[in-house]
């Protein structure tokens, strides 16, 4: 997280109430192992603690992906996420997200979005803070109002999560908790 961020910036992390990401090249590095039947992804273990203290810090948590997987599904109920959405082609990121609002009566502006690939374009180009992954494609980062400088699966999500709650004066107090 930056050490100063624009007012701006301040103002967008401070309305989030729904933190959203894609998990494929966010949540993970963007590797996935396959052998058999069996499918591997590797997750940041800070990224997963990021997604305790929003949850803990009062916001909706959930991951929006287009690519169905088990391996996905499992870290999802470890993390105790809100919403797992794992779509595939039935329809685009934003109609999955645009449901979701629709049902939690919340707005594109309380939303933050994480993304790292033209795929995450709708959402990048609507939520009210918008976040990129520090290696993601150009066009992600063009969209996106914050850019990480850590890299997918590398604690970009965690990066973000800190940018938000530092915006909401509630980042201290994991701090002090953790502390003891």
């Amino acid at each position: 997280m930056p050490a100063k961020i624009s007012s701006s910036l301040r103002q967008r992390a401070e309305r989030i109430k729904l933190f959203l990401c894609d998990v494929d090249g966010v949540m993970t590095d963007g590797s996935i192992f396959i052998g058999g039947e069996k499918e591997f992804k590797r997750f940041n273990i800070r990224d997963g603690l990021g997604i305790v203290v929003a949850r803990r810090a009062g916001l909706k948590v959930g991951w929006v992906s287009a690519r169905p997987s088990l391996a996905t599904k499992l870290r999802a109920e470890e993390l105790k996420i809100d919403f797992l959405v794992q779509q595939g082609d039935s329809t685009s990121k934003t109609g999955a997200i645009e449901q979701l609002l629709a049902q939690e009566k919340l707005s594109w502006a309380e939303t933050c979005f994480v993304g790292d690939d033209i795929i995450d374009l709708g959402p990048l180009t609507r939520a009210g803070l918008a976040v990129a992954v520090g290696d993601a494609v150009p066009e992600a980062k063009a969209a996106a109002h914050f850019v990480t400088k850590a890299a997918g699966g590398r604690g970009a999500v965690r990066e973000a999560v800190e940018l938000i709650l530092k915006a909401q004066g509630k980042w201290a107090q994991f701090v002090e908790k953790y502390s003891e």
